[in-house]
């Protein structure tokens, strides 16, 4: 979710969701350590529970960064052991990390021993030709044995040469029986299931069955974001914070206008509504008027079917 879970995004989800942990996109420990860390790490205090996800390799550099991420006051942080994209490969770290399990128990500790907040791991089933369940489970048990219990598992293997990063998440099949299988193997383990979850249908469906603990739902979430509205009263058993699409965009206003003033770019404020009235009579008319000021015309009723019928 590279360019995708930015503090806009993030801070528009808080609108449609009180209950729904948030993720930052992956921050790499060297973009933290030799910059300014607030450039990255900044965020507004509505956006929490939210958890920093770090993308690095050096047990000693994700310790002082999960520090930091602690002192800004971060509610989790994690290491992103999933991304298969070339970028994060030639910086060692990412997916690539499943071929080196005890390195990945290092860091792990190496971040728990710095924080007291939650440490958690996301990760593929396996990569390219070591996508055998031993593999998996063996890479699993390794790092476990640093103390590791938070598990975030994208149910398909990573290709690390041929596919792209959005090719990886549709082309290798999912597989959640072996996320299953971990579960029943390790009940102690949270476990969190990812990867092709649509709606939160589905994800109620497998929640019920008790065979994950939770459910991580990336791109349909920022592709669709309104599903997020029923989070709350859906999976929490509590009461629904926005009740109207409208409603989400005039809270929304006041913080696009804030920030506009700071000089944002307009497109970095909009980007993740586009999918807002998915599937909706209006839809394209509305797309088409987000990165035009003011900003005010988005919540006129008029200009936007309010239902598909």
């Amino acid at each position: 979710m590279l360019d995708s879970t930015n503090r806009h995004f993030r801070y528009f989800a808080r609108i449609l969701t009180k209950q729904t942990l948030l993720y930052t996109e992956m921050v790499s420990t060297g973009a933290i350590l030799h910059n300014n860390p607030a450039k990255f790490l900044e965020y507004n205090e509505v956006e929490h529970p939210v958890a920093l996800q770090l993308g690095g390799s050096s047990p000693q550099d994700l310790a002082e960064c999960a520090k930091i991420g602690e002192d800004f006051g971060y509610d989790e942080i994690n290491l992103n052991c999933g991304c298969p994209s070339e970028r994060v490969q030639s910086g060692s770290f990412g997916a690539c990390l499943m071929r080196e399990s005890n390195l990945v128990a290092e860091c792990i500790a190496a971040m728990q021993n710095a924080v007291k907040i939650p440490v958690s791991i996301k990760t593929r089933i396996g990569i390219d030709n070591d996508d055998s369940w031993e593999f998996f489970l063996n890479f699993v048990e390794s790092v476990a044995k640093a103390g590791c219990k938070n598990w975030i598992i994208h149910a398909r293997k990573a290709w690390l040469k041929g596919l792209s990063p959005k090719e990886n998440r549709t082309i290798p099949p999912l597989n959640y029986e072996w996320v299953f299988k971990l579960k029943e193997i390790h009940p102690e383990f949270q476990i969190s299931l990812n990867g092709g979850i649509k709606n939160l249908t589905e994800a109620k469906e497998i929640l019920l069955s008790k065979k994950a603990d939770s459910i991580m739902i990336g791109r349909a979430a920022y592709d669709t974001p309104w599903i997020l509205a029923s989070a709350d009263a859906e999976i929490f058993g509590t009461e629904a914070i926005c009740k109207d699409i409208f409603e989400a965009i005039e809270k929304y206003l006041p913080y696009a206008e804030m920030q506009l003033k700071k000089g944002t770019p307009i497109n970095l404020l909009t980007k993740h509504l586009m999918g807002l009235f998915h599937g909706m009579q209006g839809a394209k008319k509305y797309r088409a008027n987000l990165n035009k000021l003011p900003l005010f015309s988005l919540t006129h009723k008029n200009n936007i079917a309010e239902s598909s019928s």
